[in-house]
């Protein structure tokens, strides 16, 4: 029974090359009582909507700059969006709470809400069990913080589908006593609104919230709306002590709502922005971050950021910048060309990157974000500093050791395409000279160029054939052609039905069922937004369509079946999987007429991408 026991929870540990494997939403926690990163789990979608979901540990030196990979019988399951807290007491231990997970095709979904513990020291892991926990959520960046011996949660979100569900319920669970307790607070009592994606930091009076979240407003008869957050929140803890020396119950826990600094320093509004603690100065560092202008249904201006911000903990709070110091010159002053300041964002235009390296593996994303450019800069200063920052990206996993931080990864956007990156930077905070590159990333984003292709003569040669090679709207599994259900009520769909093409008087037929097509969607006065939402669009493929609207399927299963859960998701896919396949010989008509008037498959997409970005499909990164 020993050796079985041991055998079940035998830890290996191996050597590994570089950061671990391209993923988001995963934690890279400093280590509690040594000098090393610690990231858990994570989360990849790959170009051809495929998720996987991670549940490795690995551990970073950076004296020795290597990566150690620890694998353990009895480890969590794979997640992304968990939250991981870390205390020196009992050798070492990291915390580790919910999280979520998907199916390879994404059929199915789960939100975790399990408790687990990590031993630094034996590099195994346990599982706390207790009878009152907090219910299943996520948080894609941290939801709990440590203060003293008591680990609080507060918010998150759950999707159960067809909607998702922002929390701002708080918790504590207490080290000693393994025992979690929710902290009820009067209806008259201040405290933040529900969210998710927001940044918590413990201090010696308590725990700091800062916006920098995220949450959706939902109208009835409107589209779901995303709502960025800046507040700064203040939850004071206090242990009253008797005079005997022993604490007395119950803890006194307030929200405070701080007021907004002042100060020029303090960052633009943005979300999926990073903040973590730099303990030994009293700061909490923030970096990136995207910024989205939702103004109406055609557009979404997309602005990424690569700043450095800190914000001092004591008192009411106070922003600062974190510039780089720029090096002192020798002898007489030299000129420098091209250079850009710091402060300004580095911003980036959604184009053409048919020509990406195929290696680059971008995860397709649901809705198009349009963001902008800087001029080219031909020269630049090596010397300079800021030409030695990260790029811009929101959802970066950041972390200080000492007084070193360390960014790995994020996400950054072009066009419809969503990259993930790996590249590994450090930067000495006490000196700020300049960024250190401790991995490049393998991730290539196509240079953005000046569109001259009306320019170009192109549109007297209508045939763009070779362009079929590269269309994107090819799926893992074709759909099965079934007819679309007549009940919807599109004014595009004319009782669509299968079509196969066999004869001239099919295709002409064909023909004309595209063109009418073409008529109604482009007229979207006329369009509601249910049948925006429940049709495909030209340039879509069937995963793509049913990430925008997965939300209005799920909905509608759930108004025609009992099936909840796993059954329900599966429902709701079945329905959007009949709706794309009704449409897919008019969709593929349309691309052709499309093509035969000069637009190639990105302009396509592209076109699709502003029929959707009103909200409905936004990136899951988002929430």
């Amino acid at each position: 029974m020993r050796r079985q026991w041991e055998e079940a929870h035998t830890v290996t540990e191996e050597l590994v090359e570089g950061p671990p494997s391209r993923r988001a939403n995963a934690t890279l926690t400093a280590c509690p009582n040594g000098n090393h990163l610690w990231c858990i789990g994570g989360e990849f979608f790959s170009d051809d909507g495929k998720a996987y979901f991670y549940n490795d540990v690995f551990r970073y030196s950076p004296d020795k700059d290597e990566w150690r990979k620890f694998v353990s019988p009895t480890c969590p399951g794979p997640r992304s969006a968990h939250s991981v807290v870390a205390t020196p007491a009992g050798g070492g231990k990291l915390f580790l709470f919910g999280g979520e997970f998907s199916s390879l095709y994404q059929n199915n979904f789960h939100h975790y809400r399990d408790f687990w513990c990590f031993d630094v020291a034996t590099h195994s892991w346990e599982r706390l069990e207790t009878k009152v926990r907090p219910s299943a959520r996520s948080g894609h960046r941290q939801v709990m913080a440590m203060w003293k011996h008591y680990i609080v949660l507060f918010g998150g979100f759950y999707d159960p589908g067809y909607k998702t569900n922002y929390l701002n319920d708080t918790w504590l669970f207490d080290t000693q006593e393994y025992k979690w307790r929710q902290i009820e607070f009067r209806e008259t009592d201040r405290k933040p609104s529900p969210r998710s994606g927001f940044s918590f930091l413990p201090t010696a009076d308590g725990i700091l919230l800062h916006g920098s979240g995220y949450c959706k407003e939902y109208a009835k008869g409107k589209r779901p709306m995303g709502v960025m957050l800046d507040d700064t929140w203040f939850l004071r803890m206090s242990l009253d002590t008797n005079t005997e020396g022993k604490t007395s119950d119950p803890l006194t826990l307030k929200w405070e709502k701080r007021k907004k600094s002042a100060t020029a320093y303090a960052p633009s509004l943005r979300s999926g922005c990073t903040m973590t603690i730099w303990s030994s100065k009293g700061m909490g560092i923030l970096f990136g971050g995207v910024t989205d202008e939702d103004t109406d249904e055609e557009s979404l201006q997309s602005t990424f950021w690569n700043d450095l911000y800190g914000y001092l903990l004591a008192g009411n709070g106070r922003w600062q910048s974190l510039t780089l110091k720029q090096p002192k010159k020798r002898g007489g002053s030299s000129k420098k060309k091209g250079v850009a300041p710091t402060p300004a964002p580095n911003k980036y235009h959604g184009g053409s990157d048919e020509d990406s390296d195929p290696e680059a593996e971008d995860v397709p994303k649901s809705a198009n974000a349009t963001v902008k450019t800087p001029p080219t800069v031909l020269d630049v200063d090596p010397e300079d500093p800021n030409s030695s920052a990260p790029m811009p990206r929101y959802n970066t996993m950041l972390a200080v050791l000492r007084n070193t931080l360390y960014i790995y990864g994020g996400i950054f956007e072009r066009g419809s395409r969503e990259y993930t990156l790996d590249d590994f930077y450090s930067l000495q905070l006490d000196k700020l000279d300049r960024y250190t590159c401790l991995k490049h990333s393998g991730v290539v984003i196509p240079v953005e160029e000046e569109s001259s292709s009306d320019e170009d003569g192109e549109d007297e040669d209508g045939s763009d054939d070779d362009d079929d090679d590269d269309s994107e709207g090819t799926e893992e599994r074709d759909p099965p052609t079934v007819t679309a259900d007549a009940t919807d009520g599109q004014a595009a769909e004319n009782e669509v039905e299968s079509i196969n093409g066999q004869t001239q008087e099919d295709k002409d037929d064909l023909r004309v069922k595209a063109t009418e097509f073409l008529g109604v969607a482009s007229k979207d006065t006329e369009r509601s937004a249910e049948d925006i939402i429940s049709t495909p669009l030209p340039g879509e493929t069937l995963a793509m369509f049913y990430a925008r609207s997965r939300e209005y399927w799920t909905q509608k299963a759930h108004n025609m079946s009992d099936n909840r859960g796993k059954l329900l998701r599966r429902d709701g896919f079945s329905l959007s999987e009949e709706r794309y396949a009704a449409y897919k010989p008019i969709l593929e008509e349309v691309e052709k007429i499309l093509a035969e008037a000069g637009l190639d498959d990105e302009e396509i997409k592209m076109g699709t991408a502003r029929d959707v970005a009103g909200g409905v499909g936004q990136s899951r990164n988002r929430r």
